[in-house]
Parts: C-alpha cells; structure tokens; sequence
C-alpha cells in the first residue's frame, strides 16, 4: 500500500462548495496509520485527547479537498469507479420514485440525487433535472459554513433556505454524511420539490409575492438526524406548518430513505478499496471532468456575443424583464455575464445566483462532448457575472418562489447566445410557458385536496437539419408528463381537453413543435388557483429567417365569457368553472418558404396545420380532398413571395 503523503492535495479551485481545511493530517511517529486515525481536530480548538474517541463522538472535519497519494491513476479503475458512483445516484433516483407520496415528485420527476466529496464538491448526479445540476453544491455550503466541524456518523441535514445556498421554499435538500473507518467520506444528497411549504396561497409558487417571508416555511441548515435520532419536534413543526402534511412528509421521508441506501451501498464500496485511495479517485474524477470540458470548449469558435431575451412581467404587472446576456469564449475558458439585465423590482420571478449560475451550467452543457462527466470539475472554465440587486442576483428579503420560469428563460437566453455564436448547430428557441398550476381547497368535511403540476416544455424548436419534436422534453429541463387520470384522481378537477393546437409551431424550412391545450373545469365548491406563465408578449424566438411561434394565451369558461386571463395570477374558482391554457410551440428554423411542400401537406393531413396556414405562411397549396400539393399554385405563391 502506498504511503500517505505528508500534505493534503492541492487546494480546489474557486467555485467549490466547501471552503474548509485540509483533513489530511501528518503522519506522526507511534500513532495509528492515517487511513484509521479520526481527522485532526481544528488548530486553536483546545487539545483532544491522546488516543481518538470513537468516531460517533466525534465531529468530523470537513477537508478542502482529497488527499493526494503517490501512486499512479489508472484509467481503467477510475472508469470503474466514476460508474459506480453514478450507479448509487441513480439508485438513489429509483428510492425516490418508489417511496414518495407526491404526484409531483413521483411523476412529474421534480427531483434529483448526487453523490459530493468530503469537500462539498459533487462528483456524480444521477439522471434526474439539469438545472439541479449546479444546485446541490452551493446547498451543502450552506450547511457546511454552519456545521462545519459537527458532522458525524448518523446526522442528516437539511435546507431549503435561499439565502444559505438553497434554491427556492419548495426544493429541500437532504444531505447525509458518509463515514467510512472513522473517516468522513462524501455527502449523498437528494433534492425534491415540495407540494406546499405553507405561505400564503397553496403550492407555494406565487408568482405576486413581494418578500419571502410570504412563501412559506423556511429552514435554514439543521440536523434533522443527530447521531441516527430523528428530530421530532422539528416534524411536528413542520407537520403543522404545511397543507397536505401527509404528502410533503412522505416526500421528505422517501429522500432520507434514499440517501440511507445510498450510505449502504458506499460503505459496501468502500469494503472493497482503499478509503484515502477513493477519495484520490474522486478528486481525480472531479479534475478528469475539467480537462475533458476544457478540451470540448477549446473545440467551440472563439468569440464575444450578445443576447436578450425577456420575461413579461415580474409577477405583480412590471415589466417586461430584460435579460442581457453577453458570452465571451477564448481558448478553454467560458464568461457569461448578465451585466445589463433589468433591476429586481417585486414578485417571486426573481432566481437566486445559486439558480442563475446553475441554469447557465445547464444551457452550456447541451453543447459540450457527452461524455464529460457531471460534477464539479465541468463549473471550473465557466465563470458566471451576475451584479447584486439584478432580477437574476436580487438582493434579501426577495421573493424567489416562482424562480422557476425565470429559470427556463436564463437557459433559452444562454441558448440564444450559443446561437449567435454557431447558428449551424443551435436550434431555435423550445416551446412552451412555463406554465405551472396549482389548486387546494377543503371539500365539505375539511378535509384537504391540492394538485401542483408543471408544464414546462411543449417540445423542441426546429434545428439545422430537422423539426422540433412534438409534445417532447427538452435537454435543458425534462420533467415528466403527469397523467390526468391520476391528478383527478387526487383533487376534484376534471381535464376537458389535452393536445396538440394546430397552426402553433414556429415557421420554418424546420418547423419548431405544436404547442399543447390543457383544460380544466373545477369541481368543488370553491378551489384557489395560482397559474404561472409566460410568453404572452415575447414568443419563442425563430433563428435564421425561423419565425416566432405562437404566443401563450389563457382562458376562463371558454365555451361561455371566454375571458382572456393575465399570464399569472390567483384566483378562487366557483364550481364549473374551466380554465384553458394554450402553451406555445417552438420557434423555427431557417426560412419557411424554403420548407419542403410534400412535408407541409403531411402535416396539413395529420391536423397540425390548416390549409391557410400551410398557404400563408409557408406558401404551399394543399388540394383539401387528397392532401396532394398544387405544384403550379405552390410555384406562385413562393415566388410571389420571393419577388416582394
């Protein structure tokens, strides 16, 4: 075996969660080899006692990065062991998926699960949301700046707090230390949005709250498990503090049950390695991930480009919200800064720089070599300027509750600036207006029924070479498709309608997705309602002569008033009473008169265009009775077109 080098490893780069000391500690002549020593207590703490404690009596502290060994990294073993670790995060996705209680969790698959170095530093995601994929990180910072030198074997943390790394109310982190022969390991962590964390209107993700003191229950940093014992008083709080209690603590069991097994299953890992030699591997994991990203940006053009793109409002009727994004890359080294995007002014749109900088990671990464792992190495050439007081970097006591559809506009923008940079592999914009809805109300005994669905995406916008897929996810976000069968079967909400709207993709010689209809009519007697969307003035964008889609529109009791309704707002629904959301398609590609006719007469046939839309904006004639083209009139229409 290897001896122990003298001093820890290199210290990690800006940009890791963790800012602690180093837990290598010096071999010393007449004690234990380091590999079964408890780490060093921190200099100037007061001496500990002569011979270590056992280590449940003991705090761990925390190092800055895995200890070095003088050995050589053998390619093979570090593949082996990136895989295995990647295997326990997607374990760690399936526990979740098997043991939650909510719809929005269990089907909509609003949750991820990482596996994070003694330094905070992640090392390996699961398959679950890309733009968690910067998230887990700047969480464990925040539990670490609090405990970091009272962690031990049996703790389990918690934190939900946005202002101490978290995202937004609803996502709590799970973080379970792992200790292995004495010594700490890494972090499991899994993250879930939650139904409802309490605040003023049900669901939690108001788009008009001004400060977060109106969105909820707020946990900072604690232990939820001390030393293997659950904190009970914490979840009576908590039991009382939220709607549908069974749900959101049936949520919040089925995440420790992951990361319980995801410590099962290291411990039995690390029974079959060296535990320092690991922790090398995953420091290695970390610096192979940062080298392969450096390689895959050196590939990208060199240049400096700019973006803007806008969200409607800010959630109480300002707007719209400028987000400008300016790119610079040279060399292996990325800088996107939102210098230039609008002041944060009121609402719950605004993101954290946590969410900011993690929805940039996401909308870089589609563009990158797949096989760079996902972990903290691919953040280090990536630098992210967003100035404080912004809409993207507000300042506290900000509302960040209904970041999430901002979330989905950062990405679009980043995708819009890569599209300046290489129009020939970007597509146009997705479709889609991060529509989320939410309903709670009592029925008549007082007990309590709510639903919390997201539609995020309604599929992809046209590209260089094809159409945007319909009624599909999209690489920047890919929650799933939630059956109406089983939301109705939990809140009293019947679906009227669910599908494709004609005439809604984006024109192009590659067409961008239809955007969907959904249509509820309420049940109870009375149900409060918060809908949050967007692009109802600022479409999906086309690229390359692509037109625009269509915009989002909504609707209350469209068969009778059929009332145009705001893109986000609260309102107690009467029994009877429906509501339609029309969810825009993508943006296309390219010019549409340049559209092959015998594509555009298979979609008038398979009802996704009418007649004139095929004629008025992609300049084909379609005979009605066979769906055949009328070459002669198609000739003239394009270049009639094309002469004016």
């Amino acid at each position: 075996m290897a001896r122990t080098p003298k001093r820890t490893a290199r210290r990690s780069k800006p940009g890791a969660a963790a800012r602690g000391t180093a837990d290598a500690a010096r071999k010393r002549p007449g004690r234990r080899p380091a590999s079964r020593r408890a780490p060093a207590a921190k200099a100037g703490a007061g001496k500990g006692p002569r011979r270590p404690s056992p280590a449940p009596k003991r705090a761990a502290k925390v190092a800055r990065a895995a200890p070095r060994r003088k050995f050589t990294i053998d390619p093979v073993a570090r593949e082996l062991i990136k895989n295995a670790l990647v295997t326990i995060a997607d374990n760690m996705v399936f526990s979740v998926i098997r043991t939650s209680r909510s719809t929005v969790v269990k089907q909509n698959l609003d949750f991820s699960a990482g596996i994070l170095d003694s330094a905070g530093q992640l090392v390996a995601q699961g398959l679950s949301l890309p733009p968690h994929l910067g998230a887990m990180m700047p969480a464990l910072d925040g539990v670490l700046k609090r405990f970091r030198h009272d962690i031990r074997p049996g703790d389990l943390f918690i934190n939900n707090d946005p202002y101490e790394g978290g995202s937004h109310l609803n996502d709590i982190f799970a973080f379970k230390p792992v200790f292995a022969k004495g010594e700490l390991i890494c972090f499991n962590c899994v993250i879930a949005h939650h139904t409802d964390m309490g605040g003023r209107v049900p669901g939690g993700n108001a788009s008009d709250s001004m400060e977060i003191y109106q969105e909820g229950f707020r946990i900072p940093p604690i232990k939820l498990y001390e030393g293997g014992k659950l904190n009970e008083t914490f979840m009576r709080i908590m039991d009382k503090n939220v709607r549908m209690s069974v749900r959101v603590l049936g949520d919040l069991r089925a995440q420790v049950a992951a990361v319980n097994l995801a410590e099962k299953e290291m411990l039995k890992f690390c029974g079959e390695h060296d535990v320092r030699e690991l922790k090398v591997y995953m420091q290695e994991l970390i610096d192979y991930a940062e080298r392969l990203t450096r390689a895959s940006i050196a590939k990208l053009p060199d240049g400096d480009v700019s973006f803007t793109d806008y969200m409607d409002d800010n959630g109480v009727g300002i707007g719209p919200m400028k987000i400008q994004l300016r790119l610079i890359k040279k060399g292996d080294e990325v800088t996107v800064d939102y210098t230039g995007t609008s002041a944060q002014c009121g609402g719950a749109l605004n993101p954290n720089i946590a969410f900011t900088r993690s929805c940039t990671y996401a909308g870089l990464r589609c563009v990158l070599d797949l096989n760079v792992p996902n972990n903290a190495g691919f953040y280090k050439p990536i630098t992210v300027i967003a100035p404080e007081g912004t809409f993207v970097n507000p300042l506290f006591p900000a509302a960040l509750g209904a970041r999430g559809a901002t979330g989905y506009r950062l990405r679009h923008a980043v995708m819009g600036l890569l599209a300046q940079l290489m129009p020939e592999r970007m597509q146009a914009c997705p479709g889609g207006s991060e529509f989320a809805v939410a309903m709670g109300g009592y029925f008549k005994d007082r007990t309590p029924f709510m639903s919390l669905e997201f539609h995020n995406t309604t599929g992809a916008g046209g590209g260089p070479d094809r159409d945007g897929q319909d009624g599909s996810p999209f690489a920047i976000g890919n929650l799933a498709n939630t059956p109406m069968e089983l939301i109705e079967a939990e809140a009293p909400v019947r679906y009227q309608r669910y599908g494709f709207l004609p005439d809604t993709d984006g024109a192009g010689k590659y067409r961008g997705c239809l955007g969907i209809v959904r249509e509820y009519r309420f049940l109870a007697d009375e149900a409060t309602v918060q809908v949050r969307c967007d692009r109802e003035f600022n479409p999906p964008w086309g690229l390359l002569g692509g037109q625009p889609a269509s915009p989002q529109r909504s609707y209350l009791n469209p068969e009778t008033e059929n009332k145009r309704m705001p893109s986000k707002f609260i309102r107690v629904m009467k029994k009877g009473e429906v509501f339609r959301s029309e969810m825009p398609g993508g943006g296309g590609y390219g010019n549409p008169f340049e559209r092959d006719a015998k594509v555009v007469a298979e979609d008038v046939r398979q009802g996704k265009l009418t007649l004139k839309r095929a004629r008025d904006a992609y300049g084909v004639a379609v005979d009605p009775a066979t769906f055949a083209v009328d070459e002669v009139e198609t000739r003239r229409l394009r270049s009639g077109a094309a002469a004016a």
